[in-house]
C-alpha cells in the first residue's frame, strides 16, 4: 500500500531519504537533489547525517510521514527549500524565512564582510548603521552580532518582512531598531537618525530580466524586494545618495549590492552626488556585485 503519492505507510529513514531524492531528480541534478534531501531529513528528524545512517532502519512515525509528504509536494512545485522548512543560514545564524522576505545569499554575506572590514579598521565606538531594506534582518543581525558596540537601525516598507526580522532579532537575542517606512518617499526620512554607515541590498533586478530567473526565485520570492522598472532601475541608489547627502556623517560610508549590468551606472550616480570615487568589488562568481562610497563633505 502506498502513502499519498508514493510514500509508504511504513518507511525507514533510509528509504524516505532515497525516495525524496529520486522525486527531486525531475527538477534538480543528482548532487543538488541529494543535498536538499539531506537538509529536509535533518530538519524533519533533528539528526545529522551520521545519526541517520546509524539509525537508518528506524521507521518514520505517522506525523513525520505527513510532514515529509507536504515537503515533497512543495519542493516538487519549485518552492525553495528555505521556504519549505522555514530555515536559512547566514553568517553562522539560523534564521526563520518565509515568502515575505528574500532568501539570504552568499553575496550578501560578502557585503557584510566588507562592512565589517571597514568597521574593524576604524574601530569607531558607538557607530550608527542604517540597513535599508530589512528583509529577514540578516544584514543588521550579522553586523550587530559581529560588531556589538554599533547601533543598528533597519527599515523596510513591508510589515510582513519586519515581522520576520523582529522574530529573528529576538531569536538571536540582539537589539535592532526596526522602522516601517517607504524609503522612496523622502517625507518619511524624518523617522531616521543621522548615521555613520549605510548598508543596503535594495531591489535591483529589472523587470526585463524576469524571464531569465530560476522559477524558484521568480515564482516565490517577494517581487517587491527583487524588481525595479527598467526605466527607473537606479531609483533606490538615487534615494540612498540623496538621503546620504544630508543624513550621512562626513567620512561616512555607503555599502550596497548592485546589479552587475548597472555597476558603472551606479558608480557614476554616486560620483555625481559628490561621493568619493566609488569602489566596486566582484563577488565569488566574478560579477560586479558590491559598491562602496564615502561622503567627502
Amino acid at each position: 500500500m502506498t502513502f499519498c503519492a508514493g510514500l509508504s505507510l511504513r518507511m525507514t529513514i533510509f528509504d524516505a531519504e532515497k525516495e525524496l531524492t529520486q522525486a527531486l531528480l525531475t527538477i534538480y541534478d543528482e548532487r543538488e537533489a541529494a543535498a536538499i534531501s539531506d537538509s529536509v531529513m535533518e530538519h524533519l528528524l533533528q539528526w545529522k547525517k551520521v545519526d541517520r545512517i546509524l539509525n537508518k532502519t528506524l521507521q518514520l512515525n505517522q506525523e513525520q510521514l505527513v510532514t515529509l509528504k507536504k515537503f515533497r509536494e512543495e519542493l516538487s512545485a519549485n518552492k525553495p527549500l528555505q521556504y519549505v522548512i522555514h530555515e536559512a543560514w547566514f553568517m553562522g545564524m539560523k534564521l526563520y524565512v518565509d515568502e515575505n522576505v528574500l532568501i539570504p545569499r552568499p553575496e550578501t554575506e560578502e557585503l557584510v564582510e566588507w562592512v565589517l572590514e571597514d568597521l574593524n579598521a576604524d574601530r569607531k565606538k558607538g557607530v550608527k548603521i542604517l540597513d535599508i531594506g530589512s528583509g529577514s534582518g540578516c544584514i543588521a543581525l550579522a553586523l550587530k552580532k559581529k560588531f556589538p558596540e554599533a547601533k543598528l537601525i533597519s527599515c523596510d516598507v513591508s510589515s510582513g518582512a519586519l515581522g520576520v526580522a523582529r522574530a529573528n532579532a529576538d531569536a538571536q537575542q540582539v537589539t535592532i531598531d526596526f522602522i516601517e517606512l517607504d524609503f522612496l518617499n523622502n517625507q518619511t526620512w524624518n523617522k531616521l537618525p543621522a548615521v555613520d554607515v549605510i548598508v543596503s541590498n535594495p531591489p535591483y533586478i529589472t523587470l526585463s530580466e524576469f524571464d531569465s530567473l530560476e522559477k524558484n526565485v521568480s515564482q516565490y520570492e517577494p517581487h517587491l524586494a527583487l524588481f525595479v522598472p527598467d526605466q527607473t532601475s537606479l531609483i533606490f541608489y538615487e534615494a540612498i545618495a540623496q538621503f546620504a547627502k544630508s543624513r550621512l556623517t562626513t567620512g561616512g560610508k555607503i555599502f550596497a549590492e548592485i546589479n552587475e549590468k548597472k555597476a558603472s551606472d551606479v558608480k557614476k550616480l554616486l560620483s555625481r552626488f559628490g561621493f568619493s570615487v566609488p569602489e566596486i568589488r566582484k563577488d565569488l562568481q566574478g560579477s560586479d556585485r558590491l559598491i562602496k562610497a564615502t561622503r567627502l563633505l
